[in-house]
């Protein structure tokens, strides 16, 4: 097995505590030795990824080992799929044969489409017919590591991998709480079994916590698929959701930059400095907004219910572009997964893939009185709500509302 921390990608990463690269980097020291234990070899680069390669080529040559075949798992991503483009053409030019494989979702691409071929643009038309055509062999079992290390490509007898590259010689470092905040891997069938009651209130733990295993593959998307289809009807519609934003943004990469609906790029935002750093510093005097924006910054992690009311809250009560807010998350979520982040983030603005109008705009208080009203959630993260340290709000609902709907109407017509 091989894996690369792609320069690419990581010089673009301000933290150097991330604690997203800790994450990896600790997993593939487990991973290394769980393969050593099934005679198996992992190895870790840092770079270009066709320099790795490269170097990796050239050692196993001057050994006379020929490399026949690189399977990867395939990434939708519009950086990933140039990447893949240009090592598929690397390896053709080493005589090395270059296959992706469906990985990360459970259905991809053109898997699930209209009777056309066209891909969907809308959930619920999706997600019924991904259901008609899962199969039973989308999700079984995979093989066991024994019977798995009997296909491996190198032999550790040929070649000794080298050491996995330290985070200092990367430039990162592991930040102190990364033991805290890492949630377990496991799935807990109690949790999913209350999931479609519970998974709105924050206070509660009644979700998962799998997102950041499911981004990075330490735990697998059939394995929770088996689980879901076990105990948790409204969990297995949101695992259909990941296989849908991977799905959007493979056929519509624009939507990475622009909007999904090309008319909403020209809504004139009010792009205020003062209130997206209050948003971002959960200070905007509304506690709901504020608790979640807090915890994103304290663990790297946001209630589910709770991101839909921050980002509806700064796209439409602060008339701040979607870009500013997914970025920002995309900096701090442990799970961030562009697709995912991006759809969501649309969802929030009314700009992607939503049957709802854009003069959809998410109460705050009333989202606060309806899944925190004891407010659990709001006491441990904004602890001088109520007092006269928590600032007034920064906008008022009902003006920031009207507000918005009136800016959304100037550029579109109600649909």
């Amino acid at each position: 097995m091989a894996f690369i921390f792609d320069r690419n990608i990581l010089e673009k990463l301000d933290d150097k505590a991330d604690r997203r690269v800790a994450f990896l980097h600790r997993e593939l020291q487990q991973l290394e030795i769980d393969l050593a234990k099934v005679n198996g070899q992992l190895f870790v680069g840092y770079g270009q990824p066709q320099d790795v390669w490269a170097q990796w080529l050239e050692a196993w040559k001057a050994e006379e080992i020929q490399l026949q075949s690189v399977h990867v798992g395939r990434d939708y991503e519009p950086y990933a799929q140039e990447r893949d483009r240009s090592m598929a053409e690397f390896f053709a030019g080493h005589g090395v044969e270059f296959k992706g494989v469906k990985d990360s979702v459970i259905l991809e691409k053109n898997e699930v489409t209209k009777d056309d071929g066209k891909p969907y643009t809308v959930f619920t038309p999706y997600s019924r017919k991904w259901r008609k055509t899962l199969t039973a062999g989308d999700y079984a079992e995979a093989p066991s590591h024994k019977e798995a290390a009997k296909a491996r490509w190198l032999s550790p007898d040929a070649f000794e991998a080298p050491a996995i590259p330290t985070l200092a010689s990367m430039g990162f470092e592991s930040p102190e709480d990364l033991d805290a905040l890492i949630p377990q891997r496991s799935i807990v069938s109690k949790v999913l079994s209350a999931y479609g009651d519970q998974r709105d209130f924050p206070a509660v733990p009644g979700t998962s916590r799998l997102s950041l295993h499911l981004r990075f593959g330490t735990i697998g998307i059939r394995q929770a698929l088996r689980a879901g289809m076990a105990h948790s009807e409204k969990w297995t519609t949101e695992l259909i959701w990941r296989d849908f934003y991977q799905m959007i943004i493979y056929h519509f990469p624009h939507s990475v930059e622009g909007s999904f609906r090309p008319a909403y790029d020209a809504i004139p935002w009010e792009n205020n400095e003062a209130h997206f750093d209050a948003w971002c510093k959960g200070k905007t005097g509304y506690p709901l907004v504020d608790a979640g924006m807090r915890e994103l910054n304290a663990t790297g992690f946001m209630h589910n219910r709770v991101r839909m009311v921050v980002a509806s809250f700064l796209c439409k009560h602060l008339l701040t572009d979607w870009r500013w807010g997914e970025r920002y998350f995309a900096s701090k979520l442990l799970d961030f997964d562009l697709a995912s982040n991006v759809g969501g983030w649309q969802w929030a603005s009314g700009s992607g893939c939503d049957a709802a109008p854009y003069f959809r705009v998410f109460n705050p208080t009333s989202q606060l009185d309806k899944f925190d009203k004891d407010l659990r959630y709001v006491r441990k993260w904004v602890p001088e709500y109520g007092t006269s340290l928590y600032p007034e709000p920064i906008v008022e609902h009902k003006t920031a509302r009207q507000r918005a709907i009136d800016t959304y109407q100037s550029v579109l017509k109600p649909s």
